[in-house]
């Protein structure tokens, strides 16, 4: 590899990492937990909480702010998306933290 090539690499990798930054403060900042008990919904409206870490999954497909995951309230796969815990009420918010998906695939 030559140094241009490192050193490019390197850039894009830096971009890379700044952007999720920024994004995670953005999303932390509009309202959304993420972390290890992040409230998720299904498409079909089943509320979960899940481990979330943006950039990272282990048990999941992301899809930018989408992943393709388990929804163990309905027992499908199905795409989620983090939920905003000021738009939940408490017993949707307990509901949600009861139902965890498994913690590893």
């Amino acid at each position: 590899m030559t140094s241009a090539k490192g050193k490019r690499r390197r850039v894009i990798f830096a971009g890379v990492v700044v952007g999720y930054v920024v994004a995670t403060i953005i999303a932390i900042r509009q309202g959304y937990s993420l972390g290890k008990d992040a409230i998720v919904r299904c498409r079909r409206g089943h509320l979960f909480s899940t481990v979330w870490i943006p950039g990272a999954s282990v048990k999941s497909v992301r899809l930018g702010f989408w992943r393709i995951q388990w929804c163990p309230v309905g027992r499908h796969v199905d795409l989620v998306h983090p939920v905003k815990t000021a738009d939940l009420t408490p017993a949707e918010r307990a509901f949600a933290l009861s139902h965890h998906d498994a913690l590893v695939p």
